[in-house]
């Protein structure tokens, strides 16, 4: 059945990570990176997405991006940057409650000769407090192949949350 999700990598974190890896792109179909009850060590911290190369996340300033921040205490904002190191967005802490949720579509991951593209969409009740969300799309601008997604904090550690990578047929 078109459509479909095939599981390819899953990663349940319970106690303070650094990061996650999750790799197992092989093929040139979409895949799908979700992650769902993610919550963090440090306060008014933001979650970094990086895509990796032969398993290693790529930290060179090739990601651009931009998106609609949607704040239910407030109005909305337009984002955009370019050259940055990864993908980043929405703040979060460390009260109860604040987590986050999220998936990303990958696009040409596989291929050697094009960019990766990423479409996401994410939601989290944040430090402030509030509801936010997050829908917008990125570009890795190299033209090779990647193999995964690296899911981080910027200043602080994961303290928990569910990862998968899945494959769409």
């Amino acid at each position: 059945m078109a459509g479909s999700l095939v599981q390819v990598a899953t990663s349940t974190v319970t106690s303070s990570t650094a990061q996650v890896i999750l790799t197992g792109i092989n093929t040139d179909d979409v895949y799908l990176f979700t992650w769902v009850g993610v919550t963090c060590s440090n306060d008014v911290d933001t979650n970094q997405i990086r895509v990796t190369k032969s398993g290693t996340a790529d930290t060179t300033a090739n990601y651009d991006f931009g998106d609609k921040q949607l704040f239910a205490g407030t109005s909305y904002t337009n984002g955009q940057v370019a050259n940055q190191t990864s993908i980043f967005n929405l703040y979060q802490g460390i009260n109860t409650g604040e987590a986050q949720n999220g998936l990303i579509y990958l696009y040409n991951f596989n291929s050697g000769s094009e960019y990766s593209y990423l479409l996401r969409d994410q939601v989290s009740y944040s430090y402030v407090p509030q509801l936010q969300g997050v829908v917008g799309g990125a570009v890795h601008t190299v033209a090779s192949a990647s193999d995964g997604i690296e899911y981080k904090m910027s200043v602080g550690t994961l303290q928990s949350g569910t990862f998968t990578l899945y494959r769409v047929v």
